[in-house]
């Protein structure tokens, strides 16, 4: 065999093949999801999400010390209330869900919090924010932009003020992140960060994270302010204000359907990017490997370090723990 042609395959020996590997995976580059459920004195599975629970606040320090047995370090928060309304005012009320969850993890854990801030979870029609005069008579008609970007900033500041190390808005609301780092900044917390979902699609791979997190429309869908699915070089148009109003670091979701725009947004911007393997893509890899069909430890690694190749800084997904265990061997 010519010596040219065999060059490929002389580093692909075992001992070798890893010291020259390309991308690689650790715990620090995953985060963890957290449901904190404020209906609940009991862990509730999720059935649509093997091995995931929802916790209540009484057990958020436990579940916060599972994730970081593992080696991962990084948790994000998402709450369910105890009540919902039009306008999701416990989404920044001190003594909401979240709040207490924080609080309780910062002052017994050592894990690095990042909150989930958008209104889907605690108003009563399921949408991200306060809805558009008749929105539920015309399907033109949803979320009030404006409007909302009050409500956003008030949930920023209220997980702030209870300990949260990063924010990260993910309703897609143009101007979100100017409103918020704005209301950071004024009540002091300059140094918390933004994680902006900078490039969220309307996606019907979020069915079982809906179920989750009891987030989904009573009525319409999101198609008006999250982006299309058929588009792609509208990313940079869509990105680029969130980095100009000062978005730390910035979000793609969902992750293996769209991996050409996490590339796009690494080649495109500075800013640390993340990706989010979402529900939907985790919940097809149980489905499949229950069937026979897959070796899920093997599917799970290879989509996660195919998102790490394509650019992302940091993969937020339901597989972390059981990629850290898996690191670990």
């Amino acid at each position: 065999m010519d010596p040219l042609t065999q060059r490929p395959r002389r580093l692909r020996r075992d001992g070798i093949r890893e010291i020259v590997s390309e991308t690689t995976l650790s715990p620090s580059d995953l985060i963890a999801p957290v449901f904190v459920d404020a209906t609940t004195d009991e862990r509730a599975p999720i059935p649509s999400m093997p091995g995931h629970e929802r916790v209540p606040v009484a057990a958020a320090v436990d579940r916060a010390e599972e994730v970081l047995d593992t080696g991962v370090e990084t948790i994000i928060l998402f709450g369910i209330p105890e009540s919902k309304d039009a306008d999701g005012s416990r989404a920044w009320a001190e003594d909401g869900v979240v709040q207490r969850a924080v609080r309780d993890i910062t002052r017994e854990t050592d894990a690095t919090v990042i909150t989930d801030v958008c209104m889907c979870e605690y108003t009563d029609h399921g949408h991200c924010g306060i809805l558009e005069a008749n929105a539920r008579e015309s399907p033109e008609l949803t979320v009030e932009n404006d409007a909302t970007l009050d409500r956003l900033a008030r949930i920023a500041v209220s997980h702030a003020e209870a300990g949260a190390h990063m924010v990260a808005p993910s309703s897609m609301t143009d101007g979100m992140v100017g409103a918020i780092r704005e209301a950071l900044d004024e009540t002091g917390f300059e140094s918390v960060p933004i994680m902006s979902y900078a490039a969220k699609y309307e996606s019907a791979f979020y069915g079982p994270f809906r179920d989750a997190a009891d987030g989904a429309p009573s009525f319409g869908d999101r198609r008006h302010y999250q982006m299309d699915p058929a588009n792609a070089r509208e990313v940079t148009r869509e990105v680029a204000p969130d980095v100009e109003q000062g978005a730390d670091m910035l979000m793609v979701k969902p992750a293996l359907p769209y991996l050409d725009i996490v590339s796009a947004v690494r080649e495109n911007f500075d800013q640390p990017v993340a990706a989010y393997n979402v529900s939907g893509e985790y919940a097809m890899l149980h489905a499949a490997a229950e069937q026979g069909w897959l070796d899920l430890d093997a599917v799970a690694y290879e989509s996660l370090l195919s998102i790490k190749r394509a650019g992302a800084d940091l993969i937020l997904t339901y597989f972390a723990e059981s990629i850290a265990d898996q690191l670990a061997e």
